[in-house]
């Protein structure tokens, strides 16, 4: 009875009788990181070239993190609007979120996205000032908004898929019950249906979140030195994204615990 032995459904931890945690426990793989970040800081403090390279790049960081931000946001509106068409009977509806998700998800995602700030938002204001309704133009939108626009839509019809799974995952005897107690079809998706399915997907969406930070890279490089600024670049997403996924763990946690 020496050692007690535990499975961790991420790492496999040894925890004596105590409940201490051993040193074969530790979290090697987390260190191995951490021993990169602090190398790649030593090699920017000590030499030039990287040290103009992470000036350079960190500028967009914070552009990166709002537009993120901003994209997700208003890609769960788009998903969850999408996922909710997706199981309507009204044939209308559903066939337009069937279509949206389909062809969304039908087209590589980086050729989406450059397809969408390059040619989708054009035409779409092209469209918009023919029928009188805006009076701007294509070089009033920038760069930023044609970022967040393409993100949002791609990553929407992606989440829409993940909604639509998490209601489905709610069993139907639940809205069966709420609806023989007179709340309404609005109500029980409200109260009783999203609640449960927001929370069984979580780790999905926390998932595209961290996708999202990757993909919004609105910064662009001025010189070819690909080998500091690609050396930079990978360091910086590895420490939020490893940053990120953390906080997820955490709150999953926290709400599993509830």
């Amino acid at each position: 009875m020496g050692d007690i032995y535990h499975t961790d459904p991420e790492i496999e931890t040894i925890e004596d009788l105590s409940g201490k945690r051993t040193f074969a426990s530790l979290p090697w793989w987390l260190y191995a990181l951490i021993l990169v970040i602090v190398y790649t800081a030593w090699s920017v403090y000590t030499r030039e070239n990287l040290r103009e390279a992470f000036d350079f790049i960190i500028q967009g960081i914070g552009t990166t993190i709002s537009a993120a931000i901003l994209s997700y946001l208003i890609a769960i509106v788009l998903g969850l609007i999408a996922g909710l068409g997706r199981m309507s009977k009204n044939i209308i509806f559903n066939n337009i979120a069937t279509f949206y998700v389909e062809f969304i998800r039908g087209i590589p995602m980086l050729v989406l996205i450059f397809f969408i700030g390059l040619v989708g938002v054009p035409t779409a204001i092209s469209w918009l000032n023919e029928l009188g309704f805006t009076l701007i133009t294509n070089k009033d939108i920038s760069t930023y908004s044609r970022a967040i626009a393409a993100l949002s839509i791609t990553y929407g019809a992606f989440l829409a898929e993940i909604f639509r799974a998490g209601i489905q995952s709610i069993g139907k005897g639940q809205m069966e019950a709420a609806r023989s107690q007179g709340m309404s079809f609005g109500q029980t998706m409200r109260y009783v249906i999203l609640p449960q399915a927001i929370r069984n997907v979580l780790p999905a969406l926390g998932n595209d979140f961290v996708a999202m930070v990757k993909e919004a890279k609105l910064y662009s490089g001025s010189s070819f030195r690909f080998k500091e600024a690609y050396t930079i670049l990978t360091i910086l997403y590895l420490m939020m994204t490893v940053a990120l996924s953390s906080l997820l763990r955490v709150f999953e946690r926290r709400l599993r615990n509830d």
